[in-house]
């Protein structure tokens, strides 16, 4: 034992000296970094990061047995179960073997069952969830190699762009116009410059420059860093270590809380009743203390946390199936409540693959010195990939593949306040080099003085301007995405964004990108569904609304980010559900539109897949992107689409409202036959000459009533009931478990009242027959909640059906075997079976008769 730690201080000991090595990593000059990280500039050697992997340490992830483990004791813990647990160990010391055997056997049962289901759940979602971690580039083996981001280890070499997540902290190696959000660190507002150099080795968090932080993201430009710390050893790592964080509470996981708030309060007031008492009528007091536990077991539900993990994991398999990978679990429900679904176009409602149409000139003609301009600028940046530069390197090799290229000397990558990117490039036998600027054509142009024609170039007036805006108004009504063009000569060899200014104005560039086919119909689909669609874009107003026209999205007015920028939040928040399309806004302005939507009552989704939508995915209800979206907004959302498809959409809607209706199922059953059943036999407690049932009876009766339960996560729903959205309402929750409540107690007191009058004063006997009634109409109101239809015009899941029918049959033949005999039940006489089965038949017929009025009124008072 000594040795063993030993051998974990020298371990923690060699890790705290690694860390040690390189505290203060801002600091010394990068070529002593290196040393003591034992890497250089082309990286490290992959053996030699298969080294380091151990001494990472990573967020704890327990084995299979672990995890089994950790969930049975969340699941005995339970104050309920505690409690419970100490009344057998007290039957055990009175040599009460085989009660307390039983009691103890369902109990762990119970606990097993439960928490096989939830590490099911869990492994499965973050298989899924693997599908689309984050990834980086980094320098092994002298080449580039793209990795699980959680596989960099100190001394890496990591390449980053802007949209990167950063995934690990460290040391700048060369930065060009970069800028980073590190507001998660350090509660900055706007994104901070970075730059490669020497930090004092005092420096602030803050403050060093030179430094990036794991989980911050790039903004723009781009980086070179080399990895110094890595996964809990991060400023990140330190957080996670000393916090455990969690996303905020869902509507569902609120409304859950508060539904268990009200089990909690009539459970102490109906186990302090019948206590009290039963002690006081002199009733045993371990047998009255196991039956008041026992009934506050029984009303408890207990099985929801398992029923809740099988039903959203069931769900986020299915989606996975159909291309939905789900990262935030209890999103699912939000993702059923939704109402409102805001995207920008491209690639959602149009098909995403953007083709070069043209390269114009000023006067709007085909210019080969243009197209050639564009694709030296497109080929030779290094920054943000985008599919714009994609599009004109295809239609170079399409159309002019023999074009020359051209020595590039520096660049200014793309940034979304210029809009612009700019290229420093030296052509053979030109005397001086010549920036290249290609941008969104209002941004191009404020930096442009003059306008080439022909070989002219002449001064940029306003008349000039006026020609060029008409026919970007024309080009962009037609649908087109058009882009600037702009030129100037240099004299030295770097360039700054200074540079940009007095630029000749070249030409246009022509993009287009056609309607998804399917998407008018897909989108009249949402509308059916309750789900409005909202453009939220920062292309301009014109080709904006042609899009939103072309399908079928009614567009009777235009806000663009100019009058949002103007408007005060009052004014948004009224404005804001009246208007299906918003132009030309920024990332922030995104935000406030949801924020918007949201404070008008409204559950709002977000689909995007660019860095400037990283804001709107987190704080909209539901944040959905996809596989090829940036890792920053990949990271903020809840759902992840492996293919750019709205139907993809509509499915998860499916599976949203499939998930919300059978969560809600199992709290029906729970607050009707079980909360009515609990409380008719703490009144019954208290007139009956003996217990009404036996703690170990009430636990096997619960123990049996949850089996078929279970099938609830992977029961079928009513399609009518999935064509709207539904929100949690725990008012007609309690209204629902009152009425039903009321209506299982009436039935159960009959129940007392023939048993009594067939049976007398036998305990056994009366216990038998009332255990038999008790369960089976647990299992019958199964099928009459499970569904708003009459319960014959609605199929229930297989495993739902047959579990009741086989645990239904088992119940009736109990009290005929030597099983029964262990829990006091004796054979029913065929007079008491038959009123038994008799008073099951009306409770359910009554029971569905309440049911279609307590729902037609439910959904009367929903309407506007």
């Amino acid at each position: 034992m000594h040795a063993a730690f030993g051998r974990w201080l020298s371990g923690k000991s060699r890790l705290d000296d690694s860390e040690a090595a390189t505290q203060d990593y801002w600091s010394p000059p990068l070529d002593e970094l290196y040393a003591s990280l034992k890497s250089g500039p082309g990286g490290l050697a992959s053996d030699a990061a298969a080294a380091r992997q151990p001494s990472v340490r990573r967020t704890y992830r327990p084995n299979l047995a672990r995890q089994v483990g950790a969930s049975l004791l969340r699941q005995l813990s339970s104050p309920l179960v505690l409690i419970l647990l100490i009344g057998a160990l007290v039957a055990l010391i009175a040599h009460d073997w085989l009660d307390a055997l039983i009691v103890l056997a369902i109990v762990i049962a119970s606990a097993l069952v439960g928490s096989l289901h939830e590490v099911r759940s869990n492994r499965a979602i973050a298989r899924l969830r693997e599908q689309v971690a984050s990834r980086a580039d980094v320098w092994r083996d002298g080449r580039l190699q793209s990795l699980a981001a959680d596989e960099v280890v100190p001394g890496d070499i990591v390449e980053l762009s802007a949209g990167s997540l950063i995934p690990a902290d460290g040391r700048l190696v060369e930065a060009r116009d970069c800028f980073v959000n590190q507001a998660l660190l350090t509660g900055e507002t706007f994104p901070v410059q970075k730059q490669a150099s020497r930090i004092a080795s005092d420096a602030a968090l803050s403050q060093r420059d030179n430094c990036l932080f794991r989980g911050t993201s790039l903004r723009s430009g781009t980086a070179r860093l080399l990895a110094v710390r890595c996964g809990l050893h991060t400023e990140l790592g330190h957080i996670e270590r000393s916090l455990v964080l969690r996303p905020p509470e869902t509507e569902f996981e609120r409304g859950l809380r508060q539904f268990g708030g009200l089990l909690l309060r009539v459970m102490l007031v109906m186990v302090t009743a019948v206590l009290g008492l039963n002690l006081f009528l002199d009733r045993p007091p371990l047998d009255t203390l196991m039956f008041a536990i026992a009934l506050a077991v029984g009303l408890s539900p207990e099985l929801l946390p398992a029923i809740l993990s099988a039903t959203l994991s069931a769900g986020a398999r299915r989606m996975a199936g159909r291309g939905v990978i789900v990262r935030h679990l209890n999103a699912i429900e939000n993702l059923g409540a939704m109402d409102t679904l805001c995207t920008d176009k491209t690639g959602t409602l149009t098909r995403g693959v953007v083709a070069l149409d043209g390269a114009l000139d000023a006067d709007g003609q085909p210019s080969t010195t243009v197209l050639r301009m564009a694709w030296l600028n497109a080929s030779l940046q290094t920054g943000l990939r985008n599919p714009l530069d994609e599009a004109i390197g295809d239609y170079v090799r399409d159309k002019a593949p023999a074009m020359t290229g051209a020595d590039k000397l520096d660049e200014i990558p793309y940034d979304f306040v210029r809009k612009r990117l700019s290229v420093l490039l030296r052509d053979a036998g030109e005397p001086t080099p010549r920036l290249i600027c290609k941008g969104a054509l209002d941004n191009v142009l404020q930096v442009s003085a003059f306008v080439q024609q022909d070989d002219a170039v002449l001064p940029l007036t306003a008349e000039r301007r006026e020609a060029l805006a008409a026919r970007f108004a024309a080009w962009s009504a037609a649908g087109y995405r058009v882009l600037g063009l702009a030129w100037r000569s240099m004299e030295g060899e770097r360039c700054t964004v200074d540079d940009e200014q007095a630029l000749v104005f070249a030409g246009f560039l022509l993009f287009f990108d056609p309607p998804e086919p399917g998407v008018r119909e897909e989108l009249a689909t949402l509308r059916e569904l309750g789900v409005a669609v909202k453009i939220i874009s920062g292309d301009n107003r014109l080709i904006a609304r042609q899009v939103a026209e072309s399908v079928g999205i009614d567009v009777e007015r235009v806000i663009t980010g100019a009058e949002i920028g103007q408007m005060r939040d009052e004014a948004l928040i009224n404005l804001a559900p009246r208007v299906s399309l918003f132009a030309e806004v920024d990332p922030n302005q995104k935000e406030r539109i949801i924020r918007a939507l949201q404070k008008t009552g409204h559950v709002v989704g977000f689909l995007g897949d660019g860095i400037n939508d990283a804001p709107a995915l987190h704080a909209a209800d539901v944040g959905i992107s996809v596989d090829n979206a940036v890792d920053v907004a990949k990271e903020a959302a809840d759902f992840v689409l492996l293919r750019h498809e709205l139907g993809l959409v509509r499915q998860g809607i499916d599976e949203g409202r499939r998930t919300f209706a059978n969560t809600l199922k199992y709290i029906y059953l729970t607050t009707s036959a079980n909360f009515g059943n609990m409380i008719s036999m703490a009144v019954a407690s208290f007139f009956l000459p003996f217990l009404p049932l036996l703690a170990k009876q009430i636990l096997l009766n619960n123990f049996l009533s949850d089996i078929p339960a279970i099938g609830i996560a992977g029961d079928r729903v009513d399609a009518d009931w999935s064509r709207t959205p539904h929100r949690w309402d725990i008012g007609e929750v309690r209204r629902f478990m009152i009425l039903f409540g009321l209506i299982s107690s009436a039935f159960d007191l009959l129940t007392f009242g023939v048993l009594l009058y067939l049976v007398g004063e036998q305990p056994e006997l009366f216990r038998s027959g009332w255990f038999v009634e008790s369960l089976i109409t647990e299992l019958a109101i199964i099928f009459v909640v499970r569904t708003h239809k009459p319960f014959y015009r609605s199929r229930p899941g297989r495993f739902l059906l047959v579990s009741s029918l086989l645990i239904a049959l088992l119940t009736v033949l109990l009290p005929y075997t030597p099983v029964g005999g262990w829990f006091a039940l004796q054979p029913l006489p065929a007079t008491v079976l038959g009123a038994v089965l008799l008073i099951t038949l009306l409770y359910a017929a009554c029971s569905e008769w309440t049911k279609q009025r307590f729902f037609a009124q439910a959904s009367g008072s929903r309407q506007p």
